[in-house]
């Protein structure tokens, strides 16, 4: 820090899930209100704040080693601030203070006070007068927009429950004019964001749900896009499956996890549905939004899960052909339900195969949906570069690279593809104009 121990610059890093990605734009708001400023190494700042996941032990483990490497900064410069927050930190904080004595704050996901308080009193500012709403005053064309904190679900292998808490959603007001704001400094998608975003709305007055509140959103001036993840299956009801389908901005893409195909695990999963009741949602789905892009998230080699029990698994991948796939290998969480009551007897040779086994399934697929647009003229929002092409993302979520020498950043652009594959696609830009609405196949 200055020779005035004034906090002057601040570090954020940040893994996990877009809720992590939200919350860090989020505090870097609040910081910016401060009058800090932001800076891309450690070394040179004089708080530095960890926003931790815990969902896979590969995540945590990420955190611990970054923990380790702040040590010497924190000996280098004693009165340096160092903060974790996010999902590794639960309400008693003892042992993660016994484990890093170099963390100066605490804080739970989207508890920001512990840092700000100990930021105004260094600053000798108030707080609560200095910090307005948490809008970041230079967003990305594309940001996201937390809805409901938490979760009820409770499923037997998630920790998020337990870190995040029960379901809290903000009111409708507060969501639209979050998104006025960000509209205003040049936002043209939003993601409205929640661990179990179908749930919205049943803690506040009236109970409006998801659909009323895509609804209010939609009549945002300046927002062309409106996307919303994560959805659970039992709550995706028929207002909300129709209103993709009405609403003009809501894009036609919908993340479904179905976590896995065999009913016995889903019922140890505490899923709360069967296989054919997931099918049977993904039909209506598709019947209500013609050309809509499925996504999924799955686990492999729950506690239990036997081979002729992943078939069924691998066997929902094939037959539905997804979008995109999410897959994951099941990672004990301490004090889940199914880390307290379930053996993790799946060795991890298996799960490594099985794992293996689902990737290539869904390659072949990404690859054969994609193709589809190959010859096609879509609607691209450039939100960056990336090695030297553009990149930006079409209404179904598919990226795609562009190669352009004009500025396209933050454009709706029309591309032609020429390229096809199982992660991207890759187009050409004719007369830069407002865009026509996407063709999407099949």
């Amino acid at each position: 820090m200055t020779s005035s121990a004034t906090p002057e610059r601040y570090y954020i890093w940040t893994i996990g899930c877009q809720m992590n990605v939200a919350d860090s734009e989020r505090l870097e708001s609040a910081l910016g209100q401060l009058g800090l400023a932001s800076v891309q190494d450690p070394a040179d700042a004089d708080v530095i704040v960890l926003n931790s996941c815990v969902v896979r032990q590969s995540a945590e483990d990420r955190v611990t080693g970054m923990l380790g490497t702040l040590k010497p900064l924190k000996q280098e410069r004693q009165n340096r601030v160092i903060a974790l927050m996010g999902c590794m930190v639960g309400p008693k904080h003892d042992d993660l203070r016994r484990r890093f004595p170099q963390v100066d704050v605490f804080m739970r996901p989207q508890q920001y006070g512990p840092l700000l308080e100990l930021l105004g009193d260094r600053l000798g500012v108030d707080v609560e007068g200095c910090v307005g709403p948490l809008v970041s005053a230079k967003p990305d064309v594309a940001s996201y927009v937390p809805i409901i904190q938490g979760c009820d679900k409770f499923c037997s292998f998630c920790i998020i429950p337990y870190r995040r808490g029960r379901e809290v959603s903000r009111p409708v007001p507060e969501v639209v004019r979050e998104v006025e704001l960000l509209a205003a400094r040049g936002v043209r998608e939003v993601t409205l964001l929640g661990q179990n975003v179908d749930s919205y709305g049943h803690d506040l007055p009236g109970q409006p749900c998801l659909a009323d509140l895509l609804e209010s959103v939609h009549e945002v001036g300046g927002i062309r896009r409106i996307r919303f993840l994560t959805s659970h299956p039992n709550d995706m009801s028929d207002r909300i499956i129709q209103a993709v389908a009405d609403l003009p901005k809501v894009c036609e893409t919908i993340n479904l996890p179905f976590q896995a195909g065999d009913d016995q695990v889903l019922e140890a999963m505490r899923r709360g549905y069967t296989n054919a009741q997931y099918r049977r949602l993904v039909e209506k789905i598709r019947v209500t939004v013609p050309g809509v892009a499925l996504t999924t998230d799955l686990i492999v080699g729950f506690p239990g899960e036997t081979p002729e029990q992943f078939e069924r698994t691998r066997e929902l991948v094939e037959e539905l052909r997804f979008d995109k796939v999410h897959s994951a290998a099941y990672s004990p969480r301490p004090n889940t339900i199914a880390w307290r009551k379930m053996p993790n007897d799946v060795s991890p040779q298996e799960k490594k195969r099985r794992l293996q086994c689902i990737d290539a399934l869904q390659e072949g697929i990404s690859a054969q949906v994609n193709a589809t647009y190959l010859g096609q003229t879509v609607e691209v929002l450039v939100d960056g570069r990336n090695r030297g092409r553009w990149q930006g993302r079409t209404r179904t979520d598919k990226l795609v690279y562009l190669e352009d020498s004009r500025d396209l950043h933050g454009q709706f652009v029309q591309a032609t593809i020429e390229e096809t594959g199982p992660w991207s696609i890759q187009g050409t830009v004719g007369v830069l104009e407002r865009a026509a609405p996407e063709v999407i196949l099949r």
